[in-house]
């Protein structure tokens, strides 16, 4: 451990907790916290997104796909884009018809009370993971810091890339040789086969698209994670730019985090190097024992950077998601209050999930379990005028329990989760309000024949 580097992290840590703090005096009403006042910049709320979209898992996990395979995980960030689309037709004009602090008030001016409360629920439980700044200086903190933090860790991997490259013998053209060679740069697979193989088969190109555009659509589009951000847009037409724009700098992203996966593929050969036990200690081990003094600690709180970012606002969706749609409102401290008590929450989650084998993928499968009911009853809310509350949370209970399954009991890749999650949902709450429309007919018919006179 380099002193130089320790103190680079420190002094990081210390100025985004003081620069997030700064917004607290603009904090005096529910709005304020929890949609940052409505005045960030489509810009920043976009790289918001990205921010939140990245985090930890991203930086560590990505490379280490690269390095063990291709660059097929960017099948699934095409899936990204269609998402965003069926968001901006589909969920921005109904969030932006009156003022909504959550997600989850749409399900309750379609289904009623009790249906906002299960899906409220379901985003507590999928939430899982500083606090200091979110506490004080709620949504427009989280906009600004993740603003800076998104700039610093991608500062950082682009430092990465170029300090690596240059510890390779011929550069580029060797890298490309090498790893062409090796099929690493491959990105998309076609093969397409109605059986097992091919659906548990994680990065195809029918998986990728299918994953990305249902797992986006349910994060981006019902998450309250993501969904806070697009409220706190100034206006639909703000919000939606914020969305489209993220997917661009998303497809960077995540093109330069494989690319320096590859590139630490052909330095861990050139070097006769064994790679690490834990393939997500590839890209952090690398830093820390490679990179001068200094630009080393800077890197690794880059990597901090996107778990605080990623904190904060899982920290500001938890505690709008308790305060307005379970406790009907309230002042800013007991906004305050939630968010803490969610901190040390999560805080013991992140303690009994220490020991994940991948975490990106790991973090991929858990969220996709529950999303697919979410965007299920969702898409039933706004396609569909017939399903009441109880069939909305037959639908829920079916599509957890169908993904559930599929997870436990069948090799179906992880990618497949949301689609079929949603489908069932939506399906069987479609069912289930075959019947239901009816009876309210009928009670107006005989009220009509018993008003009418003798």
């Amino acid at each position: 451990m380099r002193y130089v580097d320790l103190a680079v992290i420190v002094v990081y840590l210390a100025g985004i907790t003081w620069f997030g703090a700064r917004f607290r005096s603009g904090q005096t009403s529910l709005r304020d916290y929890f949609l940052g006042g409505r005045t960030a910049p489509w810009w920043a709320i976009s790289l918001s997104i990205v921010s939140a979209e990245t985090s930890t898992l991203t930086i560590v996990g990505t490379p280490a796909l690269a390095f063990a395979g291709n660059m097929g995980f960017l099948q699934i960030v095409l899936g990204y884009l269609l998402a965003r689309i069926v968001i901006s037709i589909l969920f921005l004009p109904q969030y932006f018809r009156g003022e909504m602090f959550t997600a989850y008030e749409l399900m309750r001016r379609r289904f009623g009370e009790r249906i906002r409360k299960l899906t409220a629920s379901i985003f507590l439980v999928i939430v899982a993971l500083t606090l200091f700044y979110t506490f004080e200086g709620g949504m427009t903190a989280v906009i600004w810091t993740d603003v800076v933090q998104m700039s610093l860790y991608v500062i950082g991997a682009v430092v990465s890339f170029f300090v690596i490259l240059h510890k390779i013998p011929g550069g580029w053209a060797h890298v490309a040789a090498v790893a062409g060679a090796a099929h690493k740069f491959a990105i998309f697979d076609f093969r397409f086969a109605f059986n097992m193989d091919f659906f548990s088969r994680t990065y195809s190109f029918w998986a990728g698209v299918a994953g990305g555009c249902f797992l986006t659509t349910a994060t981006h589009g019902t998450d309250q994670l993501m969904v806070q951000r697009l409220l706190s847009a100034r206006s639909e037409r703000d919000s939606r730019a914020a969305l489209m724009a993220s997917w661009v700098v998303i497809l960077i992203q995540f093109t330069l985090f494989l690319l320096i996966g590859i590139l630490l593929f052909v330095y861990y050969g050139d070097m006769h190097l064994a790679a690490p036990a834990h393939p997500d200690r590839l890209y952090p081990e690398f830093i820390w024992n490679n990179l001068p003094t200094g630009v080393a600690g800077l890197l690794i709180a880059a990597i901090l950077a996107a778990a605080m970012a990623n904190l904060s606002a899982a920290l500001n969706a938890l505690s709008s998601t308790i305060v307005v749609d379970f406790l009907h409102g309230g002042s800013v401290r007991l906004a305050r209050g939630a968010t803490l008590v969610w901190g040390l929450i999560l805080l013991a989650i992140a303690i009994g999930a220490r020991h994940s084998k991948s975490v990106l993928e790991a973090g991929l499968t858990i969220g996709s379990i529950p999303a697919g009911a979410l965007l299920g009853v969702f898409l039933l809310g706004v396609l569909t005028k017939k399903p009441r509350e109880k069939a909305a949370m037959a639908g829920v209970a079916a599509g957890l329990t169908a993904v559930l399954l599929v997870s436990f009991e069948t090799p179906i890749a992880w990618t497949w989760y949301v689609l079929i999650g949603t489908v069932v949902t939506f399906l069987v709450g479609l069912a289930a309000s075959v019947g239901q429309a009816s009876r309210p007919v009928l009670r107006r018919e005989s009220e009509r024949t018993a008003a009418q006179p003798d």
